[in-house]
C-alpha cells in the first residue's frame, strides 16, 4: 500500500490513464474526483463489497434443492 499526502488541487497519477485529484478537505472528509477511461470501473469500498457479496450469493447453489425429486433418466 502507498500512503501519500496530498493537499487540496493536487492530484495522483495511477499508471497513464487515471488521475486521482484532491477537490477539498474539511476536517475529517476529503474530496475527491477520479478522471479515468469509461471501461475502468470505479465503485466506493462498500459498494463493491455489497456487489462481491451478492455475486456470490447468486452463484452459490440454493439450499433447499432436493435432486432426488428429478427424474432418473
Amino acid at each position: 500500500m502507498l500512503v501519500l499526502t496530498r493537499k487540496p488541487r493536487q492530484q495522483i497519477m495511477i499508471g497513464d490513464h487515471i488521475v486521482v485529484n484532491v477537490v477539498e478537505v474539511q476536517g475529517d472528509n476529503v474530496r475527491i474526483a477520479i478522471e479515468a477511461p469509461r471501461e475502468v470501473k470505479i465503485y466506493r469500498g462498500e459498494i463493491y463489497r455489497a456487489i462481491q457479496e451478492e455475486n456470490q450469493k447468486a452463484a452459490a447453489p440454493p439450499q433447499d434443492l432436493d435432486l432426488s425429486q428429478l427424474p432418473k433418466g
